[in-house]
């Protein structure tokens, strides 16, 4: 993996090592894609690094997941004073001038009252 910044000023695209930490006009990029980048008529690509491995994973990271898989599967308890029946959610919408107009699958459609 590797990461792509976009240096405006130098009309250069970077591709190098993957960054440790997101910052704004970064994308993270997979090896083939990191390979084949290419950038805009009039801009340079500026290769950082040369190959771009793979990051490895701590055993700390993959119980972190799973953990937070576990946790993101795990059913909601309803806070104080929260309805916990399905259309508790859809009577705080009405309160709120939000009506349902439609269904598709898990995904609704709003409209404003």
């Amino acid at each position: 993996m590797a990461t792509l910044t976009y240096a405006y000023a130098d009309r250069a695209v970077v591709v190098g090592p993957l960054a440790t930490y997101a910052e704004p006009h970064t994308y993270d990029l997979c090896l083939e894609h990191a390979e084949r980048m290419t950038a805009p008529r009039g801009w340079d690509v500026v290769r950082v690094g040369g190959e771009f491995p793979e990051p490895q994973l701590a055993g700390d990271d993959l119980l972190a997941l799973a953990d937070a898989v576990r946790e993101a599967a795990r059913p909601r308890q309803p806070r104080p004073g929260e309805r916990s029946d399905p259309r508790g959610q859809a009577a705080a919408e009405a309160q709120a001038g939000v009506v349902e107009s439609g269904r598709r699958g898990h995904l609704r459609i709003l409209r404003d009252t």
